[in-house]
């Protein structure tokens, strides 16, 4: 099956640029197309906005000079539950036929650039066909992540069977619509030492939930605090495309934070990028006061505060653990450095999972040599199965990716403190220039277990259905909690995915505002397995889709290879097909589609389910 893959191709990042603050009143409502009438005070009763605060309700089409008006097709060209792409003057636009009624909207999805037209329309939603993310037809408002922005919608007619869209210029170029948000009236004078809101941790669901304050309007004092030295950034995407930038990884700019009134400690030197004088690392919790302590010593006083502090890799603990150009992928600066130290030499990564294949993967083009070392038999054994590990080993070993299975590393060699070799358990010896650790992680908790915060036996923050711990007015969320999932029974599980993270900030300000939030702000029980992990390997994605089966729940009956030409075919010891993807007849309501790392003919296991959702030694799925 290496034929294909013999040449990987490289990642290909497209990144949207964002609607400028001073045009940002010109974009649409939110679903229903109301801005919400409310904010709340720091004690959390409810109040009106003063007509000064008010959120405008601007037209979506400012002028006629700035608007697109033509005929894109005959109203017969469609038929219901069809999409189609349809060029209109400076760009495209994505047509939907839905029960009768022609839908415009912006035709790539903000999360990465996927092609909507090739995802899967049900149920008045469009899902990208890569990762999941979906979107109201009727508004073009994003309901299911990942992502944080939605789509523009625009103004459809008919008229003598021709069906006409106009659009806003701006839109076109723009292809993603951020909701209105409301403003902070109570900004820190002087840096104050207390805030309404905290957010420890600012991953995805730390941001999201303080977009979702900001976007239900709420308009009162809101911090994000991290140890990270930059703003917040996709994560996620550091293992895919180790050359990535930091402008490139940003999920939102400066103008952004500051426009809005969310305020975010890092551990940058830079006073630009700092807005607070503290440090960032808090170092315990004080639950009765109500207090987050700093590092420096510094005291914020809250309201709320949610708990999002992620995870924190697991390091080798062998002979020479602390010589140089050894990493655990955890920034850009990290990304970048294994990038640059690999380049014509060789590089060892320790762990065979999704960051680590993912990471061998990228550097197949770029070093002289990719080791792999791993103590399990066959890569993702204990999430695809022997069988799809197999596959993937294959297909690796095909671009030059050496395996070295059911074995780990005893002792690495230094050679004027940076690394020179890798030695294993087995005896064999590795050149090595650079190394990535990628055995797993645990959730960074360590600074709450003095704080009266429950803790499980693993480090994890145990929470409720709204994500709410077992102190009142304390929350948490994302790859450091374990929460209720329905179809297990309410079995409390760990599902540490970027997807399943914007869910639950979306959670969380819903919870501690007492519902008075939108009522559609709920995390997602039905189906869990919209989180799958998904990786990009070799430079490509492979991907697939869930079809209902009379037999069982759920199984894999359509495969595509996102970077491979249309009716491509991959001969591989699954004797699956790969080709441009079809939507399914029928589909299991939502996720109508899904994205994972490879595709199971066979109906998914309880076992793989099972390990996907509580294995203590997992990676992160990115």
């Amino acid at each position: 099956m290496g034929g294909c893959f013999s040449k990987p191709k490289p990642v290909e990042l497209k990144i949207e640029v964002v609607l400028p603050e001073k045009d940002r009143g010109k974009e649409e409502l939110s679903a229903g197309g109301k801005g919400s009438p409310r904010a709340y005070q720091g004690n959390g009763t409810a109040r009106h906005f003063h007509a000064e605060e008010r959120l405008p309700a601007p037209h979506p089409y400012p002028g006629a000079q700035d608007c697109l008006e033509a005929a894109v097709c005959h109203i017969k060209d469609l038929e219901n539950g069809q999409m189609r792409e349809v060029e209109l003057g400076w760009g495209k636009v994505l047509l939907v036929k839905d029960n009768g009624e022609f839908h415009a909207l912006g035709h790539k999805c903000p999360h990465y650039g996927a092609p909507l037209v090739k995802g899967v329309l049900s149920r008045g939603r469009v899902r990208c066909p890569w990762h999941g993310a979906c979107f109201n037809i009727s508004t073009g408002d994003l309901e299911d992540f990942p992502g944080l922005d939605s789509l523009h919608k625009f103004q459809v007619k008919i008229e003598k069977e021709k069906v006409y869209v106009r659009a806003s210029k701006q839109a076109l170029q723009l292809q993603r619509r951020t909701k209105v948000m409301a403003t902070c009236i109570s900004p820190s004078a002087g840096h104050s030492s207390s805030t309404n809101v905290l957010v420890v941790g600012a991953g995805a669901a730390g941001l999201v939930c303080a977009e979702t304050l900001r976007q239900e309007g709420f308009s009162d004092r809101i911090v994000l605090c991290t140890l990270d030295r930059h703003l917040p950034y996709d994560r996620p995407k550091l293992s895919k495309s180790l050359d990535a930038q930091l402008e490139q990884l940003a999920l939102r700019p400066k103008e952004f934070f500051r426009a809005h009134g969310i305020e975010v400690l890092t551990e940058a030197q830079d006073p630009e990028a700092s807005l607070c004088p503290a440090g960032s690392q808090v170092v315990t919790v004080d639950v009765r006061n109500k207090k987050a302590v700093f590092k420096d010593g510094f005291k914020l006083e809250y309201s709320k505060l949610l708990l999002a502090p992620g995870s924190s890799p697991k390091t080798l603990s062998c002979k020479g653990k602390d010589v140089e150009n050894v990493f655990t992928i955890r920034t850009p600066e990290d990304a970048n450095r294994v990038v640059r130290l690999a380049r014509g030499r060789n590089a060892v990564v320790v762990g065979a999972g999704f960051l680590g294949m993912e990471v061998a993967a990228y550097l197949t083009e770029k070093a002289h040599s990719v080791s792999v070392v791993e103590l399990e038999e066959t890569p993702f054994r204990r999430f695809l199965g022997e069988r799809v590990g197999r596959a993937l080993m294959k297909m690796f070993e095909s671009n030059r990716v050496k395996f070295y299975m059911q074995t780990e590393v005893s002792e690495l060699r230094a050679q004027d403190g940076k690394l020179k070799e890798v030695v294993l358990k087995s005896s064999k010896v590795l050149r090595a220039d650079v190394c990535v650790v990628g055995i797993g992680a645990v959730p960074a908790t360590g600074f709450l277990r003095q704080s009266g915060i429950g803790l499980d036996s693993r480090g994890f923050i145990p929470v409720n259905k709204m994500m709410q711990t077992n102190v009142p007015g304390v929350f948490a969320a994302g790859d450091a909690v374990t929460f209720p999932l329905a179809w297990r029974n309410n079995r409390k599980v760990n599902i540490p995915h970027w997807q399943m993270a914007h869910a639950q900030g979306t959670t969380s300000p819903a919870a501690a505002w007492g519902g008075r939030l939108s009522q559609s702000l709920s995390l997602p029980q039905a189906h869990p397995l919209s989180c799958w992990p998904w990786v990009l390997l070799t430079g490509s994605a492979i991907q697939g889709s869930v079809a209902a089966c009379p037999a069982s729940p759920m199984q894999v009956v359509k495969a595509a290879h996102r970077d491979l030409p249309s009716q491509t075919s991959v001969q591989c010891p699954l004797d699956i097909p790969f080709h441009e993807p079809q939507r399914p007849t029928s589909l299991v309501p939502p996720p109508a589609s899904l994205s994972f790392p490879f595709v199971l003919r066979d109906t998914c296991s309880a076992e793989f389910l099972t390990n996907l959702c509580s294995h203590p030694g997992r990676e992160r799925g990115v």
